[in-house]
């Protein structure tokens, strides 16, 4: 839960159990059926990303898009593809975050559960790899809901390039630095302050007075 400053939770520091959570997921691929929804999305996105000579860029759990938009007009010569499994979600961001200046991104009605297996399938070699302010799961018996500790985070190791997550909970990216440790990957949690937030979580937390937190990495799937 979030209250107007903090994280409420009954975890007070890096998850007991994340270790080995973490290695268990590294040793075994997430086998749980794609349903035809996701196959038909990834379909149409990978038609996208063939068609387009540049780089590619991923926002994981875009929201309304806001991120992605801001995100393509940093990097004119990508395909920037935000992911959300909410259609509602998605469906606001046609009539208050899309630009006729930014064109070079799309977003996408998935689940990252599904999208990430078929991107590393495909060969997807994104560049950067956004996920920002991900659902926190805040209690201690969710730690398998977060990034770090989803049966998925093998196949973010897998697709690579420069990942970047951010969380007003310092428990959170704490522990996703931990997990990259233990995957293999230096990677540290440190503070920061956005120049301009790029998200509506991001703005809010900004102007409620929340510390912001951070990890930035390069993962890569040790063989």
């Amino acid at each position: 839960m979030l209250d107007s400053k903090n994280i409420v939770s009954n975890q007070q520091d890096i998850h007991e159990s994340l270790e080995a959570v973490v290695r268990k997921h590294l040793l075994h691929r997430f086998r749980r059926p794609i349903p035809d929804y996701s196959l038909q999305a990834f379909e149409n996105a990978n038609e996208q990303v063939k068609q387009h000579a540049g780089p590619i860029i991923l926002d994981s759990f875009c929201g309304v898009g806001e991120s992605t938009k801001h995100i393509a007009a940093a990097h004119p010569d990508a395909l920037v593809i935000g992911i959300d499994k909410s259609s509602h979600r998605i469906n606001k961001h046609a009539e208050h975050y899309a630009s006729d200046q930014v064109t070079n991104y799309r977003l996408i009605r998935a689940d990252v559960d599904d999208f990430w297996r078929l991107a590393v399938a495909a060969n997807w070699k994104p560049i950067k790899h956004f996920l920002l302010y991900p659902n926190p799961w805040p209690k201690s018996s969710q730690l398998k809901r977060r990034c770090h500790g989803s049966p998925v985070f093998r196949d973010l190791l897998a697709l690579g390039g420069r990942v970047e997550i951010r969380s007003n909970w310092p428990i959170y990216i704490r522990e996703f630095a931990q997990a990259m440790t233990i995957a293999g990957t230096n990677a540290s949690a440190e503070p920061f302050h956005p120049e301009q937030a790029i998200t509506p979580f991001e703005r809010k937390y900004s102007q409620s007075g929340h510390q912001l937190w951070h990890c930035v990495c390069s993962p890569h799937l040790a063989n």
